[in-house]
């Protein structure tokens, strides 16, 4: 069971309130995962969404229904379960947000000397029975999801179903044999032990990939694994040097967001929302890394390679360029970047007993990044302390510095726009009130600094603007359908422009412009 003891929303009290002690809340959970740098990405607990966890953002969430008692939840939850969704068990109490399992209630339930035993293996038969028949792969392969169904909702009740459940299952299939049931225990067993070995302290890469191999086939009808596959896929490519070169280049600088986190600000309520854009571009490195990491480790390499040659890793600078210089000696975030990366590389070296191959690709995670964040304070300082054009530079170099402004910028971010989106989602994120203690001082300056980048970036994007080609042709097309005017009864007096173009013509090619050939 999970817990967030933090003060909740006004919604999750209109939800139980004067319902009684023993309500319970149904509520769908749509995807997504909080934004958080890799290490900070805690154990999934395999079967629960997730959304109790500290720091979990409530707008995931829809009520389905409230229930009240024990029985009457679990009853709930098995009739709407579909296998595709998450469907959480939440209550309230002391002010805390709870998580329950149905495996949880299953197990009260059959502890309870005046439950109905025989009724609850109906229930918990129909909704196995039903995770078979639904499973898109069909057939004796339908088995195998419903038994990791089982591993993830109800281990808490019994690792595998107990005969009470599987036999009615199995019969209501036809298929009731030795073979399809020592199928569904020996699935479910594997699963349980899969989820046990989240929690064990140390673990080697090779260990976490077969465990990846053996979890990925069944995410894709099991949902609730879906959580277990990619924590996995993380912990792999933190021991993948090239994956976290690939990560220093793609993951959006945090450091604001996650200052405040650690500076007590992730209570609910209180805590800082990351933007949108950087959200979204966190979620499309995450995405991109984790496409790498299960490329480079299925035989795939040239999948993998492909993913490295599009984002390769930036050389270190040797020198702090005057750009960079001037953009961190007026930006907070900037200085506490580079703050946080010197005590990320100091923690690093001191983890004498480290992983190899974990400190290895922390070291090369720790290079790349540090040249990315050049890239990026060199490029938004050249927007917002742009240099004066030398006076003795020749007429036809002028244009180059502006456009080396612009290709910084597309080195450090991608494209312009995706530069505008980060600026444009720090500022939004400086804005939101009320303003931490530990930056009330810096946060106008810093709002100041980053109106100034984005405002001279998007005079350099207008300036720059290209062709719209579709607008070009659309408008061509309209202009070339468009009905011709009426000829007007007598003739029309001659403009001065008609004058003009007849005096052309008589002068002959030479005044004209026109090439006539000999016979003109």
């Amino acid at each position: 069971m999970s817990e967030q003891p933090s003060p909740l929303p006004d919604d999750f009290r209109a939800w139980l309130a004067e319902r009684g002690p023993d309500a319970y809340a149904l509520v769908w959970v749509a995807g997504g995962s909080e934004p958080a740098g890799f290490e900070d990405m805690g154990v999934p607990r395999v079967g629960e969404s997730g959304i109790a966890r500290a720091g979990a953002g409530l707008t995931r969430i829809a009520l389905q229904e409230v229930a009240h008692g024990r029985a009457e939840t679990l009853r709930r939850w098995l009739q709407l379960d579909d296998g595709v969704r998450h469907l959480a068990i939440l209550t309230t109490g002391s002010g805390a947000l709870r998580e329950h399992t149905p495996g949880e209630l299953a197990a009260e339930l059959m502890r309870d000397p005046a439950g109905d035993e025989a009724r609850l293996s109906e229930q918990l038969a129909g909704w196995f029975y039903r995770r078979n028949a639904e499973a898109r792969q069909g057939l004796e392969l339908g088995w195998i999801s419903a038994a990791a169904a089982w591993a993830c909702h109800l281990r808490a009740l019994a690792g595998c179903p107990p005969p009470s459940v599987l036999t009615p299952s199995l019969q209501r299939a036809g298929e009731l044999d030795d073979p399809t049931a020592d199928l569904v225990v020996t699935t479910a067993l594997k699963v349980v032990e899969l989820i046990d070995r989240l929690e064990l302290a140390y673990r080697t890469r090779a260990e976490l990939i077969e465990d990846w191999h053996a979890v990925e086939p069944l995410a894709a009808d099991v949902p609730a694994l879906a959580a277990m596959a990619d924590w996995l896929l993380d912990q792999i490519a933190l021991r993948d040097a090239h994956a976290q070169q690939l990560r220093a280049v793609l993951e959006p600088d945090l450091t604001d967001y996650l200052r405040d986190r650690r500076t007590g600000g992730a209570l609910l309520g209180t805590g800082k929302v990351l933007d949108e854009a950087r959200t979204a571009h966190l979620a499309q490195a995450r995405e991109s890394v984790r496409a790498y990491t299960a490329a480079a480790h299925s035989g795939r390499q040239s999948e993998a390679r492909q993913l490295l040659d599009a984002f390769p890793a930036p050389a270190r600078a040797l020198s702090t360029s005057g750009p960079a210089a001037a953009w961190r000696q007026n930006s907070a975030t900037a200085q506490d970047a580079l703050e946080d990366l010197a005590a990320q590389r100091a923690a690093t070296t001191a983890e004498d007993s480290a992983d190899p191959e974990l400190l290895h690709a922390a070291t090369s995670y720790l290079a790349a990044r540090e040249a990315q964040l050049h890239l990026v304070h060199d490029a938004l300082g050249r927007l917002a302390f742009p240099a004066p054009v030398p006076r003795d530079l020749p007429e036809a170099l002028a244009p180059v510095p502006a456009a080396r402004t612009h290709s910084r910028l597309i080195e450090a971010f991608g494209t312009l726009e995706r530069a505008a989106e980060t600026l444009e989602g720090q500022i939004q994120y400086q804005l939101q009130q009320p303003v931490p203690a530990h930056r009330r001082a810096t946060t106008g300056a810093e709002s100041d600094l980053l109106n100034r980048a984005l405002g001279a970036l998007e005079h350099a994007r207008a300036a720059d603007s290209p062709f719209d080609e579709e607008d070009i042709r659309a408008r061509l097309q309209e202009a070339m359908t468009r009905p011709v005017a009426p000829a007007a009864a007598g003739q029309a007096a001659p403009t001065g422009h008609d004058a003009a173009h007849a005096q052309a013509l008589a002068a002959g090619p030479a005044a004209s412009g026109v090439n006539r050939g000999p016979g003109s």
